[in-house]
C-alpha cells in the first residue's frame, strides 16, 4: 500500500469503523450564542440552502475535483470560504455506520436515532422537525432530489415514521402535515395507488419491478385540490406559474442504478440545477425566507454499485446545482448555504492507475477506470473497498451568515444546532 510507486494523487479515505454509537441528543454541540442568526460573518441568517451529496464523502468530492476541475482547479462546492467534518454514526444497537434516515433524522431534529428512522427516537416517537418549524415561523419550504421525494433524507425534514419504506404514508404527511410549497423529484409510484399508473408507465421495460404502489388513495389528486400545480415533464416544470408546486419525473429514481454495462441509466428527466433553479425562484417570493433542502441521490446509489462512471455524473449533476445555489447565494447574502453528505458509501479510494495491485477485492470491488484528469494528460483510478456505508467522517462547506460556525469537527446533530437558529426564528 505505500509503496514508492503511489503519487502524491492517491487520496485515502479509511473505511475504519467509528466508536460506539453516539448519544441521544446534542449534548457534544457547542452552545451557539444567542443573537446567532445574526452572526458576524454575513448579517442575519433569513434563508437556508441545505445540499446533500447522498453517500458522498472526501474521496468522492475529490474524485470529482480532478475529473471535472483538474489538478489545480476546485469544484465550486469546494470554493464556499468555510470548511469542517462532521462525523455520522446513529444511535443504533447494532451498528455504529449510519443509514440515510438516521443521518438525515440527526440533521432535521438534533436527535440521533436507529436505522430505518425517519424523524422518531429510538423508542418511536416522533420528534420536532425543522421542516414544519420553518413553516411555522412563516417561511416557505421545499425540496429538490433525484431519488423519490419521499426517500428517506428528504422525509426526515418533512414527515415522521418509525420505517424509512412507508413511501405513501411520507407523501401523505406532506400534503396534510408540514405541507412543503415545492416537492421536486422522483417517485410517483408512491402517490397511485396499485394498478392506476400516472404520467409515467407501470412495469417500464428498464425496470419491470416499477408500478404504482401506494395505498393512500390517488395522492396526485388531492395535492390538485389541495392547491399544487403538479407538473411530471421539463416542459411543464417550465411552464409553472408561481404557487405551491409538486412535480413528479420518474416511478421510482429518476435513474436506474446497477452495475456498469447492466443497464445502468443516469439521464433524469429533469437535471437538479434546473428543478434547483426552480424551487429557488417559487419559495424566494416569501420576504420572511425559506428552506430548501437539495439532494443528489445518485452519488449514493451508484456507489452501492461501485459503479465510478456514474459517480462521475452524478457529481457533475451536483456542482451545478452548487453553481445554481452559489448564485442565488451572491445575489441574496442573507442566505446560509451549506453542503455536505449524509455518509460515505463505498470506502472508495483514489488511486494512481500504475499501482496495479487491487488490495481490496474483485468484481464490485474492483477498480474502476482509468479516468482522465480534466486539462492533463494524467488520470487516476476509483478502488472500492465495499458496496455499503462506511463510518468515516464527511466534509462539510458553507457560506453566508452563520457559516463559520461549521468550522472544526461535529457531530452531524450540529447542523440542526446551526439551521434551527435561522428557521425556528419568526424575525
Amino acid at each position: 500500500m505505500g509503496s514508492s510507486r503511489k503519487r502524491l494523487l492517491r487520496l485515502l479515505v479509511p473505511a475504519t469503523t467509528v466508536a460506539t454509537a453516539a448519544v441521544v441528543g446534542t449534548v457534544l454541540n457547542p452552545a451557539l450564542p444567542a443573537n446567532a442568526a445574526s452572526h458576524h460573518d454575513g448579517g442575519r441568517a433569513r434563508s437556508v440552502i441545505f445540499i446533500n451529496g447522498d453517500g458522498m464523502s472526501a474521496a468522492h468530492r475529490e474524485a470529482a475535483r480532478l475529473h471535472l476541475a483538474g489538478l489545480n482547479g476546485q469544484l465550486a462546492m469546494d470554493k464556499l470560504p468555510v470548511s469542517g467534518q462532521l462525523s455520522t454514526s446513529p444511535h443504533d444497537p447494532k451498528t455504529a455506520v449510519t443509514d440515510s434516515a438516521a443521518a438525515a433524522t440527526a440533521w432535521a431534529t438534533g436527535t440521533k436515532t436507529y436505522n430505518g428512522a425517519i424523524s422518531v427516537d429510538p423508542k418511536g416517537k416522533p420528534l420536532p422537525i425543522l421542516g414544519k418549524q420553518a413553516k411555522a415561523a412563516g417561511k416557505s419550504t421545499g425540496l429538490v432530489t433525484t431519488a423519490q421525494v419521499t426517500d428517506a433524507s428528504p422525509a426526515a425534514w418533512f414527515s415522521h415514521t418509525a420505517d424509512r419504506a412507508a413511501q405513501d404514508e411520507i407523501a401523505r404527511q406532506y400534503l396534510e402535515v408540514s405541507k412543503p410549497d415545492v416537492i421536486l423529484g422522483g417517485g410517483e409510484d408512491w402517490w397511485l395507488p396499485a394498478g392506476t399508473p400516472g404520467a409515467f408507465p407501470d412495469k417500464p421495460a428498464e425496470d419491470p419491478d416499477e408500478a404504482s404502489k401506494g395505498t393512500k388513495g390517488n395522492l396526485i389528486k388531492q395535492a390538485k385540490r389541495e392547491g399544487y400545480q403538479y407538473v411530471s415533464s421539463a416542459k411543464e416544470l417550465a411552464r409553472a406559474k408561481p404557487g405551491k408546486l409538486l412535480g413528479l419525473f420518474s416511478n421510482e429514481e429518476m435513474f436506474q442504478q446497477r452495475p456498469e454495462g447492466q443497464g445502468d441509466v443516469y439521464s433524469p428527466a429533469v437535471d437538479l440545477a434546473t428543478m434547483t433553479k426552480k424551487a429557488l425562484d417559487t419559495l424566494s417570493t416569501n420576504k420572511k425566507g425559506f428552506f430548501l433542502f437539495v439532494e443528489e441521490e445518485g452519488v449514493d446509489e451508484f456507489a452501492h454499485e461501485n459503479n465510478g462512471t456514474r459517480v462521475l455524473q452524478a457529481m457533475a449533476s451536483l456542482e451545478k446545482a452548487v453553481k445554481v445555489a452559489k448564485a442565488y447565494v451572491a445575489a441574496h447574502p442573507d442566505t446560509l448555504l451549506v453542503i455536505t453528505g449524509d455518509h460515505d458509501c463505498g470506502g472508495l479510494t483514489v488511486e494512481d492507475p500504475s499501482d496495479t495491485e487491487d488490495e481490496s477485492g474483485s468484481d464490485l470491488s474492483a477498480e474502476d477506470g482509468p479516468f482522465k484528469i480534466h486539462g492533463s494528460n494524467l488520470t487516476f483510478t476509483m478502488d472500492w473497498t465495499t458496496t455499503g456505508h462506511t463510518g468515516v467522517d464527511v466534509p462539510v462547506t458553507a457560506e453566508g451568515p452563520l457559516s463559520t460556525l461549521f468550522t472544526g469537527k461535529h457531530p452531524n446533530t450540529y447542523v440542526h444546532t446551526v439551521l434551527s437558529k435561522v428557521l425556528t426564528s419568526r424575525r
